[in-house]
């Protein structure tokens, strides 16, 4: 999706910084236009603002994890926050980022990668860094890159469930005694060694990253080598309805006492992969009623849509009726708009209960991989993209 004016509205923009007073706002938008399709309203100040207050907070590098939300008007407000290094999984991710911030730093951080991909990234992007969890992966990166000796290899670790909501655990990461192997060997043909771990997505307790990092000192203190770079990866949480995480200024504190307590000698450079903290409050998306059915709303985006992770995951997201009621609040579920009884969100959105069809609805805090996600099952991929100056709804 890209940004795009409505209809002689005001146009969107590419620097947040310097506009922002002059964006519309989602109800003038909606009044003036009434939209039948999927509004996606981008909120590029709230990003801003986000991305410099992880950027002040955090002691190392600040890396923006892509995939969480790759639009171009995203990654300029991350950018214009202060970030200046990219977390990419792919090289079509790096290519965008390249083509947008030509002195940024990426780092190529998907543990299994195509040989091209390798090959592309590190002779025509200048890619440098490389996160591997296996032998396999490791010679493969040699392999692609010529034995370059300018490389820096980062070993992700496997970590066992830490209690995020979504726990990462069994895809990625090499077992102890695997990721000691692959230090050392690592350590043999790397201008920089670093180790990698992730505690899961939108981790609520500080004391995860405790843990990972104990598990993290073992590893480094067995293979006995020197390390340049420890990467704390993402899963910093942010607040969705009935879902209030710690201050960030907590999982910094955890972070900074854990890495004193590993006792490493030297101090590793530090780095985290934030998604979901920057850019979760900077997104929305006003939806149309199309029919309801006692409880349950029908409207024109779902789980095939921009709210995927309101199905199966169940996340609840705040949700306001965009015309004056004095109806009070109810909770309603929601049905998308395809032929899938898959496509259903059981909320609750609290809304008044007067709420029909025609409506309109917007739902918040949809900034992380929910518009990134989006399908174009059944046609109704439609959706439009504004950027606009309202604050986050949380």
């Amino acid at each position: 999706m890209s940004v795009f004016s409505l209809r002689g509205a005001t146009p969107a923009v590419r620097s947040p910084l310097e506009v922002v007073p002059a964006l519309p706002c989602v109800d003038d938008l909606v009044a003036s236009f009434r939209p039948t399709d999927p509004l996606v309203c981008l909120r590029p100040a709230t990003i801003v603002d986000a991305a410099e207050k992880f950027v002040a907070a955090f002691p190392g590098d600040t890396l923006y994890a892509v995939k969480t939300n790759p639009d171009p008007t995203v990654l300029r407000a991350v950018w214009d926050g202060g970030v200046r290094h990219f977390d990419c999984a792919s090289i079509a991710e790096i290519e965008l980022i390249r083509g947008m911030f030509p002195d940024a730093g990426i780092y190529f951080m998907h543990p299994v990668k195509s040989r091209p991909a390798i090959a592309q990234a590190y002779t025509l992007h200048d890619v440098r860094t490389f996160v591997l969890d296996s032998m396999v992966e490791l010679e493969k990166i040699r392999a692609e890159t010529g034995h370059a000796g300018d490389l820096d290899l980062i070993v992700r670790i496997a970590m066992p469930p830490l209690g995020a909501f979504s726990d990462l655990s069994a895809k990625f990461g090499a077992p102890h005694a695997e990721a000691v192997a692959l230090l050392r060997a690592a350590s043999t043909h790397a201008l920089r060694v670093g180790v990698s771990f992730h505690v899961g997505s939108q981790c609520m307790d500080p004391l995860a990253w405790r843990r990972a990092l104990i598990l993290t000192g073992r590893v480094i203190a067995e293979a006995g080598v020197p390390i340049d770079i420890i990467d704390v990866g993402g899963g910093f949480p942010v607040a969705y309805a009935g879902m209030e995480p710690p201050p960030l200024g907590a999982f910094i504190a955890e972070i900074e006492s854990s890495l004193d307590a590993l006792n490493l000698g030297s101090t590793p450079h530090l780095w985290a992969e934030p998604g979901r903290a920057l850019v979760a409050a900077g997104t929305s998306v006003v939806v149309q009623v199309q029919g309801r059915r006692g409880d349950a709303l029908y409207i024109n985006d779902g789980i095939f849509g921009s709210l995927s992770d309101a199905g199966a995951p169940g996340f609840r997201y705040p949700a306001r009726l965009l015309r004056p009621s004095d109806a009070a609040e109810h909770g309603f579920a929601c049905w998308g708009p395809t032929c899938d009884s898959n496509d259903f969100m059981r909320g609750p959105f609290m809304l008044p209960h007067d709420v029909s069809e025609g409506d309109w609805v917007e739902i918040g805090q949809l900034g992380a991989y929910a518009t990134a996600v989006r399908t174009r099952f059944n046609g109704f991929d439609r959706a439009q993209t504004v950027a606009v100056r309202d604050r986050a709804m949380l």
